[in-house]
């Protein structure tokens, strides 16, 4: 006789085919029939005390190894608490698989309760969201969802499982086997007419966009940029493409025009713009008599009003790099024309990056971080006005290691993403930067974190503001009114949580928690505050006067 299984022993093997080693969520009624399935498999559960919270720990499991990370919710309430989640994986091109769950489809015993449109609601957020309405269809969907997700430009597919489907018998199915999928490289003829842009260029630049910062693209734009010499900078979401050593990056454009970058951004004649993805906010502002720009991406230029490239290379962006470096190298006689500012532009960086004020500066809280993070420690930023500090003025020097979010650019997802590194790797340092607004937005995580035995930091910079509205306020002359509030004692809530709290009293105080707190192991929480008048005097008062 035939064997037979349920639906959500279907769809649990058809993810242990995937290779699926985790699940991050919280489960709801209409899942009992998946939990039960799941409580037998190799697959781990990880509980979380908010299903924002494991939507951004999937996305961020997607970003980190290029495989679809997953998480699962109930109907309705649960499920729509997804909705940023996928929104930050859809614009942050991190592949995602989103299992929600629904009443019965075959028969309705309890009418509309609780029964909204999840389908329809994730159908704008994601790359695919579909209802399974057959056991049979199982194998063949969750492989299409994954293949979905996983190709470029990855992002999250959402799949609704009711409870009838669920539970419903059918014969035992074997899942569809993944196959390899390799992208086809550039034409020939988009390689020879980049390379002829490039050669007749007088102050070549490149740029690398968050496309770069995929995780299997490091030692392919390495060797380009070594091979070509030509310096580069890049957007918030491409930082550390390239590992350390080239001695040719010239800095971030944090800003979108007039930072001490665009000193050489402006008297570029090309910029060869590698994986940029026009969600970021503009690296700079595209304009007549601007330099030429040649788009190299998985995909095509998207043309935008702040984004029209000159010329495109489309394919697969390792590949076509080797085959373009083959074309260039040894002949570029103005590679290196634009390095001559690198020094500058750099040195502008570290202005006051030691200065003893307290509160801290924004710049000391920068340097500080780097001095007690290895080469490759991770650290995941939450997001408010230290974003544009960190990417301005840390320097990465290995792939992944600064996770900041420049796309959705939501509030909330530091701690959960600074979590999800941590179970990836957790022989590394991991450290969470959050200000006390971003942060008090997904908090009750600390509780996951200490479940789950994470080495995990937590800095917490305190202005008792939405600081980063604060200041655009300022800049734009509205009055300083309906941005502040209170913050709790963090010591406190951190061992209420049991983690370990510390609070930063003196100027020279940063170092020493922070190296204490990574030494002792475990869930630390560190409160900083910060003085904020830096964002004036640098971001607004100094570049001006450089303009």
């Amino acid at each position: 006789m035939e064997s037979m299984s349920k639906g959500s022993d279907l769809l649990v093997a058809a993810l242990e085919n995937e290779g699926v080693e985790r699940i991050f969520g919280v489960p709801g009624e209409e899942n009992l029939d998946v939990l039960d399935s799941l409580r037998s498999s190799k697959i781990k559960f990880v509980v979380t005390r908010h299903e924002q919270a494991a939507a951004f720990m999937a996305a961020t499991y997607g970003r980190l190894t290029g495989k679809p990370g997953v998480c699962l919710s109930t109907l309705g309430p649960g499920a729509l608490n997804f909705s940023t989640g996928a929104a930050y994986a859809l614009l942050g091109a991190m592949p995602m698989i989103l299992l929600t769950g629904q009443k019965g489809i075959l028969s309705s015993k309890q009418g509309r309760f609780q029964i909204v449109d999840v389908v329809a609601s994730m159908t704008p957020l994601t790359k695919m969201s579909r209802q399974i309405v057959s056991t049979k269809t199982i194998p063949s969907i969750v492989r299409e969802a994954f293949r979905v997700a996983q190709q470029e430009r990855p992002g999250p597919v959402h799949l609704e499982l009711p409870e009838d489907i669920a539970r419903e018998e059918s014969p035992a199915l074997l899942p569809v086997p993944p196959h390899p999928i390799e992208i086809p490289v550039a034409n020939p003829a988009a390689l020879d007419r980049a390379a002829t842009m490039i050669l007749a260029a007088e102050r070549p630049l490149i740029m690398l966009g968050a496309a770069a910062s995929r995780p299997r693209l490091e030692d392919a734009l390495t060797r380009f940029v070594n091979r070509v010499r030509i310096p580069f900078f890049n957007t918030q979401m491409g930082k550390g493409a390239v590992a350390a050593g080239s001695n040719l990056y010239i800095g971030t454009a944090a800003l979108s025009e007039r930072d001490y970058v665009h000193k050489a951004i402006d008297q570029a004649d090309l910029i060869l713009s590698i994986g940029h993805d026009t969600v970021e906010k503009p690296p700079f502002i595209m304009g007549h008599g601007g330099p030429k720009v040649i788009h190299i991406g998985y995909m095509p230029a998207t043309v935008e009003e702040v984004y029209a490239p000159h010329a495109e290379v489309v394919g697969d962006v390792g590949s076509s790099l080797e085959l373009l470096a083959a074309r260039l190298e040894g002949k570029l006689k103005n590679a290196s024309a634009l390095v001559t500012l690198r020094e500058e532009i750099l040195a502008h960086l570290s202005d006051r990056a030691t200065e003893s004020r307290f509160p801290l500066t924004p710049q000391r809280i920068v340097h500080d971080v780097r001095q007690v993070m290895p080469e490759d420690g991770i650290v995941c930023l939450d997001n408010g006005m230290y974003k544009i500090w960190f990417a301005r003025n840390y320097r990465t020097r290995v792939a992944n290691t600064l996770l900041l979010d420049n796309a959705l650019a939501t509030m909330g997802a530091g701690l959960p993403s600074a979590m999800s590194a941590s179970i990836l790797y957790p022989d590394r340092r991991v450290l969470a930067v959050c200000g006390d607004g971003g942060f008090m937005m997904n908090s009750q995580e600390m509780e996951t974190a200490v479940r789950l035995g994470l080495n995990l930091v937590v800095l917490i910079i305190e202005d008792r503001a939405y600081g980063m509205i604060r200041w655009k306020q300022a800049v734009d002359g509205f009055a300083d009114w309906g941005l502040t509030f209170g913050d709790p004692d963090f010591v406190k809530y951190a061992a209420a949580y049991g983690a370990k709290g510390a609070r930063v009293e003196t100027a020279d105080g940063l170092v020493p928690a922070l190296e204490s707190a990574f030494k002792t192991g475990g869930v630390h929480l560190v409160a900083v505050p910060v003085d904020y008048s830096e964002n004036k005097r640098v971001l607004v008062d100094e570049l001006r006067a450089l303009a």
